[in-house]
């Protein structure tokens, strides 16, 4: 995940945090003072981000040497050791809140994601990602997600043509819409069209969407809409479902159930840098 985007977004929260230096740690640590630290969980978690956040220490200075101590998608327990890093003290500490800024944030991400997918496991219904995400942090979220075993929809307005309520209003009825951008879209181009009503359903299969999604139905009319479908177009229900209510949504038929709450609503997880010093041999 280390992309130009990536570095990027290091240097700017580097800047923020420690763009006129760490005066606390300047004023305790001469530049000779070395420690070594360990990042730990502090509660049960998916960990996602441990390249990124090796890379916050390494932009920091390059005498901290960090080494991994576990991977993104692994399941970890309390007290599991993430991350080791050594060098001198006044870098290491002032690359701590960047460095765990970015895991916690992505697993969090990660953690969430795991538990949907847990939630559906076995019904045949895949949990995808939205577009609702932190700007400039897109492509890592969504890694985030997939590292905690849930999918991704599209990652941006050029991967799949959807067309949605304003898109309809605006066009003037959804199958014209739907033959617009079966005329311009490039060949093989899916087209998904948002779908309110039963009536808007039976519309969107007429049209020949490849792609149903069932916005803010129950689930009662999730299950008549999929009977409408029978099988004409793959089906996606969204808006409306929480993890309470997930299941009540994991129906035959469903084939995606997208919840934009993997992202925006994903608490950071609590992680820690548990530093000590090293004593020089006499």
């Amino acid at each position: 995940m280390l992309t130009p985007r990536t570095e990027h977004l290091i240097d700017l929260a580097l800047e923020e945090d420690a763009g006129l230096g760490d005066i606390t740690s300047r004023a305790i640590f001469p530049s000779a003072h070395r420690s070594r630290a360990t990042v730990v969980a502090k509660q049960s978690l998916t960990l996602c981000g441990i390249a990124v956040a090796a890379r916050v220490f390494a932009r920091v200075s390059p005498d901290l040497k960090t080494k991994p101590l576990a991977r993104d998608g692994d399941r970890l327990a309390p007290g599991a050791a993430v991350l080791r890093v050594e060098g001198p003290t006044l870098a290491l500490l002032t690359a701590e809140r960047t460095a765990l800024n970015f895991i916690q944030r992505l697993s969090g991400v990660a953690t969430q994601a795991a538990r949907y997918a847990a939630a559906v496991r076995g019904t045949g219904v895949r949990i995808v990602d939205t577009r609702k995400t932190t700007p400039g942090w897109r492509a890592l979220e969504k890694y985030a997600v997939r590292c905690g075993g849930a999918g991704n929809h599209r990652s941006s307005l050029g991967e799949l043509v959807l067309i949605k309520d304003n898109h309809i209003a605006a066009a003037g009825s959804l199958t014209k819409a739907v033959r617009l951008c079966r005329e311009s879209a490039p060949h093989g181009t899916r087209i998904e069209v948002e779908a309110k009503t039963a009536a808007e359903v039976r519309e969107a299969c007429r049209a020949g969407a490849d792609i149903i999604l069932l916005d803010n139905m129950t689930p009662a009319q999730v299950r008549a809409a999929v009977a409408t479908i029978a099988g004409c177009a793959q089906v996606e229900v969204s808006g409306g479902v929480t993890f309470a209510t997930l299941t009540d949504y994991a129906l035959p038929g469903v084939d995606l159930i997208s919840i934009g709450a993997l992202t925006h609503s994903a608490p950071a997880v609590d992680l820690s840098l548990e530093v000590e010093p090293i004593r020089r041999r006499r």
